[in-house]
């Protein structure tokens, strides 16, 4: 029987290999708000320089220097690919999440700078207070109401009733959308984009029966008529869920009670 050799390359080394790979790497500062109310009152910024494959993302940075470097770094992740919604961030002033944002894609050749989401509050680095989020959230209703008995099977719906409502089924509540409205800024009282978002997405429902009681929820004075239409939620979504066109279906179906 052969014995297996390891063949050397034309430099005369195996380690060669590894050489190579670190060839790929650049060198990429992150320069990261941080905030920590136990050592200080006002936030601060801090440069970290390390180097990362430009192919890696922001999360995957985020996580060398936590793991490397500084320990103390705090920040909310999850999943890693986009589903759970956790890591949303403002990267280079736009509202992303950490682990769909590639290094290459957002200017590494200058300082990448990363906070956290506006307008809502900041408990440590770049985690903040999500409460006020959810609860807008839970008072729009979010889920299926019916009436009467419950069924011995499914709830029919062709599939030109679910097309209807399909594009607002994407939400992974990251708060992107919401932390980028201005109106949500300055106001914290306002629903906020995802909110009538998900209200959306059973106003619009067939199956459900609750319509009328959402749209009166969202006609109150910190509901849908608060949005002014500048299109940064749309812009912000890491789904590409079409928000301003949802809020402007839900002030229609206010005003002619067709849904």
């Amino acid at each position: 029987m052969g014995t297996a050799t390891l063949e050397k390359n034309e430099a005369g080394s195996p380690s060669d290999a590894g050489s190579q790979g670190a060839s790929h790497l650049i060198t990429v500062t992150l320069r990261i708000r941080r905030f920590n109310p136990e050592v200080s009152a006002e936030p601060e910024w801090q440069d970290f320089t390390l180097e990362i494959d430009p192919k890696e993302r922001v999360l995957d940075a985020l996580h060398q220097i936590k793991w490397e470097m500084d320990g103390t770094l705090t920040f909310r992740r999850s999943c890693a690919h986009g589903i759970c919604g956790s890591d949303a961030m403002r990267i280079n002033g736009r509202n992303r999440l950490a682990c769909k944002t590639l290094i290459k894609d957002i200017g590494p050749e200058k300082p990448i700078t990363v906070e956290p989401i506006k307008g809502l509050t900041v408990l440590k680095d770049l985690v903040v207070d999500m409460e006020p989020f959810f609860q807008a959230y839970r008072d729009v209703m979010p889920f299926l109401v019916t009436k009467g008995n419950e069924p011995t099977r499914e709830r029919y719906q062709s599939p030109g009733d679910r097309e209807r409502f399909d594009d607002t089924t994407k939400c992974i509540l990251c708060a992107a959308c919401t932390s980028s409205c201005p109106v949500f800024w300055n106001d914290g009282q306002y629903f906020g984009p995802a909110a009538i978002v998900n209200a959306h997405r059973f106003i619009f429902d067939s199956r459900d029966e609750a319509g009328e009681q959402r749209l009166e929820i969202l006609n109150d004075r910190d509901g849908v008529w608060r949005c002014r239409t500048t299109f940064n939620c749309t812009d912000a979504c890491p789904r590409g869920i079409e928000v301003t066109k949802a809020i402007q279906e839900v002030k229609r179906a206010l005003i002619t009670r067709r849904f």
